[in-house]
Order: structure tokens, then sequence, then C-alpha cells
């Protein structure tokens, strides 16, 4: 059916046409005529086909052909995010915006698929997962724009963990930055991204693999924690064992060291110093690993899909496995000794 130009309704915050393709458009309707009625509502408001619209406008028509659609709210506006999705022109920033606002609508229209719709849903634990239950997010976004999965997920990342002030210099910094660029931003702490960026933008930087965080300035002398008086100094070490005791270890660790640091002793490996060495290994590597479970992790973990787990599950795993195969070879070694 045909509708008045200007009864059709757009509405307030909706990415403005491109004037290029407007006139392009224009000049094609004009030889060929409309070839797909634009979509509006029920109560005219424009659904999709916003430079369709300006372009009967251009061409100073009254009306135009119109399917008017029984989609409302938030069905209407998933339709009108995915047809802006196919439109030239969007910026990094803009994509993963439509995104996520894609992703909050269609997780609300389809509860069912919130929790990944498959293997990550309560359904598919209890095993009453049905064939015909709605597909996740990512996998309905990437059949409709035809990429990958694993393209959506990341994406969606960027957009979900970037900071409003990283944003902005990626969106002013147009196709000097990429979308993997973006990507990687999105996985530093949030006090590093704009400075990172900032970099990148100004050249400073060729990549994000260059950045180094400047260190922060030391507080105010009157914020500063009061300073610690020194602790007495200790009584002088007793001059150090050249040999193993007789039970066969030392009592204390620091009596170790002290053996450890004799210039006469007999550099060859003992069990003790073993012991010392392989401690202060597995001590540092306890340490490096809290280093990944703190705070400044915390937007990270909503964008953990079941795929990363299963990923970090392997790799941990992987560290067990060569613990373990470690102290099995000590263990044969010992009892080849024995015998």
């Amino acid at each position: 059916m045909k509708i008045h130009i200007f009864q059709i309704k757009v509405n307030d915050g909706r990415r403005e046409a491109d004037p290029e393709a407007v006139h392009e458009l224009a000049d094609s309707i004009s030889k060929v005529g409309l070839l797909n009625p634009i979509t509006v509502d029920q109560e005219y408001t424009l659904i999709a086909g916003l430079h369709r619209l300006e372009a009967a406008k251009l061409l100073g028509w009254a009306e135009v052909e119109c399917m008017v659609s029984s989609l409302e709210g938030l069905q209407a506006e998933l339709a009108e995010i995915d047809e802006n999705f196919v439109r030239k022109g969007l910026s990094k920033i803009e994509y993963g915006e439509l995104l996520l606002r894609r992703k909050e609508i269609y997780e609300a229209l389809h509860p069912e698929a919130k929790n990944g719709g498959d293997r990550r849903s309560k359904d598919f634990r209890t095993k009453n997962f049905r064939s015909d239950s709605a597909k996740s997010f990512v996998q309905d976004t990437a059949e409709k724009l035809g990429v990958t999965p694993r393209t959506v997920e990341l994406q969606v990342q960027a957009a979900r963990n970037l900071t409003p002030e990283a944003k902005q210099i990626i969106r002013n910094a147009g196709k000097k930055l990429t979308n993997q660029t973006a990507i990687k931003i999105s996985r530093l702490p949030p006090g590093q991204q704009e400075e990172a960026v900032s970099q990148l933008a100004t050249g400073a930087i060729q990549s994000v693999d260059e950045y180094c965080p400047v260190p922060a300035e030391p507080e105010p002398a009157e914020k500063q924690a009061p300073e610690i008086p020194p602790e007495p100094p200790e009584a002088p070490e007793p001059p150090a064992a050249t040999s193993v005791p007789e039970a066969g270890y030392y009592p204390t660790i620091k009596d170790s060291v002290a053996d450890l640091k004799n210039p006469d002793k007999d550099r060859r490996q003992t069990p003790d110093s073993y012991l010392v060495t392989l401690s202060y290994f597995l001590q540092r590597f306890c340490q490096s690993m809290e280093s990944y479970t703190g705070p400044e992790y915390d937007t990270v973990w909503p964008g953990l899909t079941q795929t990363y787990l299963d990923q970090i599950q392997q790799k941990i795993q992987s560290v067990h496995n060569a613990l373990d195969e470690m102290y099995n070879q000590i263990e044969r070694k010992v009892n080849n000794e024995g015998t």
C-alpha cells in the first residue's frame, strides 16, 4: 500500500542515512522504480528502508510504497538493527554497539537461548534439550551476517569491555585502527585502555603488544602510609655448614641457603639443595597463577563462553599432567636407585 511520505515516522536516535548512498539510490529508483517497499509498523513507524525513504523524498515523491508489518516493540527494533548491519559506513564502534543491542533484544525475545542455547543451557544439562529450541544469539547472528560465531563473540566482547574513552578515540581514528586492535585493547584493564589506544592513534606504538603501562606516580606524602621503623639488625649468621647433617636434611631453609652460599662446598646437587630450588620454582609458579584471577579481570569473566572454559580447562590439565609426569620420573629414579 502507498503511504504519504510525511506520515512515516523515524525513531529518534536512529543512525542518519548516508547522503552519498541516498543519491545513488535515488538515481537507481528514478530509472527502474522502487523494487522493494519500505517496511513500517502499524503506526507507520519506520522499521526498514531509511535510505529508500530519503531517496523518495529527494525525488519529490508525495507517497511511497510500504509494507505494513505486524512486528512491534522489540521485534521491530531487531528487524531495524538487522537492516543497519547491511549498510555501508558503519564504524567498528557502531557495529559493536549494534551487536550488543541485538544481543539484549534477541535474548529478551528468546530467554531459552540466553545461556548459550545449547551446551550451557539448563535444558541441555538436564538432557531435556529440544532440537526446536531457539538458536543462541551467537549462532543466529553469525548466520545472518555471514561470519563465524567466533567473530561475533570477539566483537561483542570488545564492545562490552571497551571503556567510553577508548571507544571515542577508536571512533575518531576511523580506519587507522583495525577490528583486531580494538579487540586486543578491550582485553586490557580499563585503566590502561585509553593510554594504549592513544599511543596507537598517534603512532607512538605500532601494535598493542608494544604497549607498556606507565608506572603510577607515588601518592602525595600526606596520603602515603606512615613509614615503618626499621627492624633491629639480625644477629650474624653462624658459619655455613660444609656438609649435610646426619639426619639427611637441614632444620630450616635458612640453614640450607647458607650451605649453598658456602664457597668451599661441593657444588654437586644434594637432596636438600634440590628441594630448595624446586620449592622456589613451584612457589613462583603459584604466585604467577594468582595474577590471572585478580579483580582487573572482572570485566573479562562475562565474555568467557563454554569454548573458552574448555580451552582453559585443557591447558590447566596439561600443567597437572606435566607435574604428575615429573613426580613419576623422580619416583621411578628413586626406586631404581634403591634396587
